[in-house]
C-alpha cells in the first residue's frame, strides 16, 4: 500500500491500519495516489492528443512522455521489482513492453491510453484492497489506546499495552472498554453491538464477562483484566480480517502459476510474430512489428488475472461487515462447496445453559416454599444445574435465599443440606433413591426424560418432595437456520456427547436430518471423516474446546464467536453475533463470489481470444485491442466489486 500506515504489535503479526486522525488532505492524496496519477496521465493524454491535431508535434510528444511516467510509473516499479525478485516476467511487464513498442513505431496516443487505462484498472484493484482494509480500520478505531489504572485508590492512565491480567481499571460513563475483564465493582449498562451486532444494551452486575471496544452507557464501574491487549476478542477479529486479506484462495494460487507460464508462452509468439508473417505473409515490416505490438497488448492476462482478487477480498470485506470473519480465501471458496454440516449440540444449536422447564411437588406442598429451600442449598453448590435453579429461583420468587445450617456436597452425585433442623437431599435418582425417585407422581419423571429433560429430584425426611427438570434449550433462530442450510440442499447432523434421549429430543427440536449421540471428541473426529468419505466436503460447527479436533478435520471449520479461544483458533469462519442464520448467508456469499469469478473468468478469456483472431485477421487496430483488452479488465474489476454491496 502506498498510503501511510500505523504500526500496532500483536503476539501473531503486525497489524497495519489507516487511522483517522491521518485522513487530512495530504493523507488523502497519498491514499487515493494510484487514481491521481491515472487521472493526470489521462488528462495529459488528452491535451497531447489536441496538440497533436493541431500539428504542434513536439509538445504533444513531451506531454506524452509524460503521460507514461506519471500513470506507469507505478506498475512499472511493481513489475521490475517483481521480476527481479521472482526472476520471472509478470503481466506488468508485458504493459511496458506493448506500450514502448507502440510509442517505438510511432503510436504514442496508444500506447499512452494503454499506461493510461492500465493505471486505472490499476487503482481499482488498490480501491478494493484499502475498501477491505478500512474494515480494520473501523475495527481499531473502536479499541481505546489508554486505560485507568486504580493502584491502591489511586488512578493512573496508562498505555492498554501496559495492562497485565489482574489489574483493576476504572471506566467511566460513556467510555468505551480497554481490555477484557470481569465487573468486580459497580453495575452498568453495556453497548456491546461492536461485537455482538445487537442494539439494545446489555446489563451487566458483578462477576459478569465485558468487552474491550463495548461502551459503558452508565455507571462508574472497575474491571478487572483478564486477558492483555493483544489478546482481547477485538485483537482476535483484527488479525482474523488481516489473515483473510492475505491468505490466497485456490483459483488464485492456480492463476499465479499459470500466469508465469503464460508470459513466456506469450513473449515467445510474439518473438514469432515479429518476423514469421513478414516471410511467409508478405506483410511489411511496420505491419508485421505493428501486429505483433496488438498481440502483445491482448494476450496480457490482466483482466483473467484479475477475475479473482477484487472479488475476494470484497467478499471478505461483505462477511467481516455483517459479523461473519472468514480467516482466508481458501475457506470462503470452499464454503459454496459443502455438501454437508456436522453441529455441536451445546452453545451452538442450544443456548448451552441449562433452563428449568418444569417443577413439581408433592400435593401438601407449597410451590415456593420448596423452590425457595432448593435454592437456598443448590446455591451454594458450583455445579451449572444448581447454578441453573438458583437463577430461576430468583428471578421468579424474587426473594432473598436463606441460610443452610449445613451443605454437604457429593461431587457428581448431589448435595445434603440443612435448612430449619430439617435436612434435604438434592440430586441424581440414585442418590435420593432410584426406586422411590422412579415411582414418583407414577412415574413421570421417565415421560420428562423422553424429551430430553434432566431431572433434579428433592427429597426430606418424608420421602420425595418434588422434582425439577431442566433442559439445554434450542436458539430461537436454530430452526430456522436448518431449514435454510436445507434449501441450500445441504444435509444438517448433529454431534454430542448427551445420552440417546436428550440426542434425539434437541435433534427433533432443531430439524436436523440426523444425529450421533454419546460422541468424545476423538468420536466426532471419525463420524467427520466417514462423512467427508460420503460427502466430499463436509462443514463442522462448534463451540467449546472439545470441538476443536472435529474443526480442524472438516473441510471448513467454523465457530461460533462466543466459544472458546481454542475453538476460535482451530475454526476457517467465526460467526461473531452467535448467529446461526449467518451461516447460509456465508454460503450464499461463498456461491455468489465463486459464480462472479466463473463469469470473470469465462468473459476475460474470451475477450481474449476474440482479440487474438480479430488481429490475425487484420481487422483490428491498436486503439481497438487496447480498449477492448483494458476495458475488459476494468469490468472485471467491478463486477468483482459488486461483491461489496450486502
Amino acid at each position: 500500500m502506498n498510503s501511510e500506515v500505523k504500526t500496532v504489535s500483536t503476539q501473531q503479526q503486525e497489524l497495519r491500519y489507516h487511522p483517522k486522525e491521518k485522513t487530512s488532505f495530504l493523507g488523502k492524496l497519498v491514499l487515493h495516489g494510484e487514481l491521481i496519477a491515472a487521472l493526470v496521465s489521462g488528462l495529459l493524454i488528452a491535451i497531447g492528443w489536441l496538440l497533436s491535431k493541431l500539428d504542434y508535434g513536439t509538445p504533444s510528444v513531451i506531454l506524452f512522455i509524460l503521460a507514461f511516467i506519471i500513470g506507469g510509473f507505478a506498475k512499472a516499479k511493481e513489475g521490475i521489482e517483481a521480476t527481479i525478485n521472482d526472476r520471472k516476467l509478470n503481466v506488468e511487464m508485458l504493459m511496458v513492453f506493448a506500450a514502448v513498442g507502440s510509442a517505438s513505431i510511432g503510436y504514442w496516443v496508444e500506447g499512452a491510453i494503454l499506461i493510461f487505462i492500465f493505471a486505472l484498472s490499476g487503482a481499482l484493484e488498490t480501491y478494493t484492497l484499502n475498501k477491505s482494509n478500512r474494515e480494520i480500520s473501523a475495527l481499531m478505531d473502536l479499541q481505546p489506546e489508554e486505560a485507568t489504572l486504580l493502584n491502591q485508590g489511586i488512578e493512573k492512565v496508562i498505555h492498554v499495552s501496559s495492562l497485565k491480567i489482574g489489574d483493576h481499571i476504572l471506566v467511566k460513563p460513556g467510555e468505551r472498554i480497554p481490555s477484557d475483564g470481569v465487573l468486580i465493582k459497580g453495575q452498568t449498562t453495556i453497548d456491546e453491538a461492536a461485537i455482538t451486532g445487537e442494539s439494545v444494551p446489555v446489563s451487566k452486575l458483578i462477576g459478569d464477562e465485558l468487552f474491550a471496544g463495548t461502551v459503558n452507557l452508565r455507571g462508574s464501574v472497575t474491571i478487572e483484566v483478564t486477558k492483555l491487549s493483544s489478546e482481547t476478542l477485538f485483537q482476535k477479529i483484527i488479525q482474523l480480517v488481516q489473515s483473510a486479506q492475505s491468505e490466497k484462495s485456490p483459483s488464485q494460487q492456480f492463476l499465479e502459476k499459470f500466469e508465469g507460464s503464460y508470459v513466456k508462452g506469450v513473449l515467445a509468439i510474439i518473438a514469432l510474430m515479429m518476423f514469421v508473417p513478414y516471410f511467409l505473409l508478405d506483410w511489411s515490416w511496420t505491419e508485421t512489428f505493428y501486429r505483433a505490438m496488438i498481440l502483445l497488448v491482448v494476450t496480457s492476462p490482466c483482466a483473467l488475472v484479475a477475475s479473482i482478487t477484487p472479488a475476494t477480498l470484497s467478499a471478505i470485506s461483505n462477511g467481516a461487515r455483517h459479523g461473519i470473519l472468514f480467516k482466508g480465501g481458501v475457506h470462503l471458496e470452499r464454503l459454496g462447496h459443502l455438501h454437508a454440516i456436522a453441529f455441536d449440540k451445546t452453545g451452538t444449536l442450544t443456548r448451552g445453559n441449562p433452563e428449568v422447564t418444569d417443577v413439581i411437588v408433592r400435593d401438601t406442598i407449597d410451590m415456593d416454599d420448596f423452590l425457595l429451600t432448593v435454592a437456598s442449598i443448590e446455591n451454594h453448590s458450583n455445579h451449572p444445574l444448581a447454578q441453573s435453579i438458583v437463577g430461576y429461583t430468583k428471578h421468579l420468587l424474587n426473594r432473598n435465599l436463606l441460610q443452610p445450617e449445613g451443605i454437604d456436597d457429593m461431587a457428581g452425585w448431589g448435595v445434603d443440606g440443612t435448612i430449619g433442623n430439617k435436612s434435604w437431599q438434592i440430586g441424581k435418582a440414585d442418590f435420593v433413591g432410584k426406586t422411590e425417585a422412579e415411582e414418583f407422581q407414577n412415574g413421570i419423571s421417565k415421560s420428562l426424560s423422553t424429551e430430553g429433560k434432566t431431572i433434579v429430584y428433592v427429597k426430606d425426611t418424608n420421602g420425595i418432595v418434588g422434582i425439577l427438570g431442566l433442559k439445554d434449550t434450542v436458539r430461537n433462530d436454530t430452526r430456522s437456520a436448518i431449514s435454510e442450510l436445507k434449501a441450500l440442499g445441504i444435509h444438517t447432523i448433529m454431534l454430542t456427547g448427551d445420552g440417546q434421549k436428550t440426542a434425539e429430543a434437541i435433534a427433533k427440536e432443531s430439524n436436523v436430518d440426523y444425529y450421533f449421540s454419546e460422541c468424545l471428541p476423538e468420536m466426532k473426529v471419525e463420524h467427520l471423516k466417514k462423512l467427508k468419505v460420503q460427502y466430499e466436503h463436509v462443514g463442522m460447527v462448534g463451540d467449546g474446546i472439545n470441538d476443536a479436533p472435529a474443526l480442524a478435520t472438516a473441510s471448513v471449520g467454523i465457530a461460533m464467536g462466543e466459544g472458546t479461544d481454542v475453538a476460535l483458533e482451530t475454526a476457517d469462519v467465526v460467526l461473531m453475533k452467535n448467529d446461526l442464520p449467518k451461516i447460509a448467508d456465508a454460503i450464499k456469499l461463498s456461491k455468489r463470489m465463486n459464480r462472479i469469478i466463473k463469469q470473470n473468468i469465462v468473459f476475460s478469456i474470451s475477450v481474449i481470444m476474440l482479440l487474438i483472431s480479430s488481429n490475425f485477421l487484420q481487422i483490428i487496430d491498436l486503439p481497438f485491442g487496447i480498449l477492448g483488452h483494458e476495458g475488459s479488465t476494468i469490468l472485471v474489476i467491478l463486477n468483482g466489486l459488486r461483491l461489496l454491496k450486502s
